[in-house]
């Protein structure tokens, strides 16, 4: 009898007992999220010029993009020209006695405003690739904080795997117990091998998750998992404003697609006006050992060729890009809605598991370890209450998993 009367104890604190210590160990060493925001470049004591590959790029296409720009503002250059006639003919003109040398300097004119439709165009695309770096930049920020809070939830996941496995380890050295005294038929025994076996096989698969959640968190910033998260989920305070005017960086992004696209059918219609080139030089004799000046302009006519199919492509391309922008916006405002709402509601259900549910699943459990001491419950109804208990921590696990994640996107809505 004095096993039977531990087990109902031993149910009733492998759940609350255990998982505080681990916790309390692993808190001297574990990674918080602000280290790991850090470590990825995002938080914002992060240097700028950050090593990681996954920043690199975006800030190299601004560099790219600023540096077209400096070779929009260039304006074409000269021409240079020798021409040598009436050389290697025939009766006055065999030989070189009657060559005549021509050098001359030529200057394309630019007309219809290419040089300012260029640099407006480059500028542009620049706008376009700052806001890509930080969407790029955001996107990132949005992945370490999402996997760090799947992280915290896959340790918290293992940690309850071990209570499982505590409890159902000492539950078939009870069932043993009780089977070899006969006060128990072998199937209670066996019943109890199953049910640890089952548990450690998801123990097992819980440390698995939780290794491959390090791992994806690691990847963010470097080849190695990452350490061992924090016991605690983070609080991650959302933006509560986003459902007013606000303007996050896909709709920033559309438009300044769009004014560069606008930009472009400017830029393709200065294309279509002709440019002349002036040009002017010194024309030497040598017979008469005379000189005299040149002065020449040419200018293409453009009869067939007036860029049209190029301007009608950007113009194809500017409605296109309004388009694309009235449709992200859209979206936009979708996405916030659908995210805060998610949030709300994960809140609302982790807040209620942790504040009624968790508490009245332990109180049960501990009235139902009383009357099975008494003698006035089986032990089924002991190990009914246990596992009720447990749902309702990993029920709270997914809510805190989910409204941290839900927060991690909505603060990424919002990034400016």
């Amino acid at each position: 009898m004095k096993s039977l009367a531990l087990l109902g104890a031993l149910l009733a604190c492998a759940g609350c007992a255990a998982w505080p210590a681990r916790a309390a160990a692993q808190a001297a060493q574990s990674l918080t999220l602000e280290e790991a925001l850090d470590r990825a470049g995002v938080s914002p004591s992060a240097s700028e010029l950050s090593e990681n590959p996954r920043t690199m790029g975006p800030r190299a296409e601004v560099e790219a993009a600023q540096a077209l720009v400096t070779q929009a503002g260039l304006r074409p250059n000269p021409e240079a020209s020798l021409e040598v006639e009436n050389i290697a003919g025939t009766g006055p003109y065999s030989g070189l006695r009657a060559t005549e040398y021509t050098l001359s300097a030529g200057v394309p004119l630019e007309l219809g405003g290419k040089r300012g439709a260029r640099l407006g165009a480059a500028r542009a695309e620049v706008d376009v690739a700052r806001v890509r770096e930080q969407l790029a930049i955001a996107d990132l920020a949005l992945a370490v904080r999402q996997r760090y809070v799947a992280a915290v939830a896959a340790q918290a996941r293992v940690e309850l795997g071990l209570d499982v496995v505590e409890r159902n380890r000492e539950l078939a050295r009870i069932a043993n117990e009780l089977v070899e005294a006969g006060r128990e038929p072998p199937l209670r025994s066996l019943r109890a091998q199953a049910a640890l076996a089952e548990a450690e096989a998801e123990l097992k698969a819980a440390q698995a998750n939780a290794l491959a959640a390090r791992f994806a968190l690691g990847a963010l910033w470097s080849q190695e998992p990452a350490a061992a998260p924090a016991a605690a989920f983070p609080h991650i305070e959302p933006p509560y404003e986003l459902l007013g005017d606000y303007r996050g960086l896909e709709p920033r992004l559309a438009a300044a697609e769009r004014i560069a696209a606008e930009m472009a059918v400017g830029r393709e219609r200065a294309l279509g006006v002709p440019d002349p080139t002036i040009s002017a030089g010194v024309r030497r004799f040598e017979e008469s050992n005379d000189q005299s000046f040149v002065v020449g302009v040419s200018i293409p006519l453009p009869f067939r060729n007036r860029n049209q199919g190029n301007i009608a492509a950007a113009q194809a391309q500017s409605r296109a890009a309004s388009a694309r922008e009235a449709v992200a916006l859209a979206d936009y405002r979708q996405a916030v809605a659908e995210t805060r709402a998610e949030y709300l509601a994960a809140e609302a259900k982790a807040d209620t598991l942790e504040a009624e549910s968790f508490p009245h699943a332990e109180e049960a459990l501990r009235l139902a370890d009383l009357g099975y001491r008494s003698g006035k419950f089986a032990m089924l109804e002991v190990l009914s209450a246990a596992e009720a208990r447990d749902d309702i921590r990993r029920s709270l696990i997914d809510a805190r998993e989910a409204q941290g994640k839900a927060a991690a996107l909505l603060i990424r809505l919002a990034a400016q």
